[in-house]
């Protein structure tokens, strides 16, 4: 899966364009479980998801503070643009498509 760069300028309009479910992950360049996830999201594949984003939180960081992020890295689950769920799983593929799974049959959560 194609793994793209979200900006504080263009995170809003781009999400509220995409179509279906959307994963993005908050991360910066020197954190090493950050690269992790980064691997794995390149090589996913789940039908469920469409779209993975990545937010360098060194260079985005009013997105950062808006979604509450102290952690890194940091998953946050949108569909239809819309944020859905905070994400948190291990970093395996298995693990990754359970918890998409799990939260797409809840009900939204309210936006950090």
């Amino acid at each position: 899966m194609q793994v793209r760069p979200l900006t504080e300028f263009d995170f809003h309009p781009r999400l509220a364009d995409s179509n279906g479910v959307s994963l993005v992950l908050f991360s910066a360049p020197g954190c090493g479980s950050c690269r992790v996830w980064l691997r794995l999201l390149s090589d996913f594949t789940d039908p469920l998801l469409q779209h993975c984003y990545v937010v360098d939180v060194q260079l985005a960081t009013a997105v950062a503070r808006e979604y509450e992020v102290f952690h890194l890295p940091s998953l946050f689950l949108f569909v239809d643009g819309k944020f859905h769920a905070q994400l948190q799983a291990e970093a395996t593929p298995k693990q990754l498509s359970q918890a998409i799974g799990t939260l797409l049959n809840l009900p939204p959560q309210d936006e950090p």
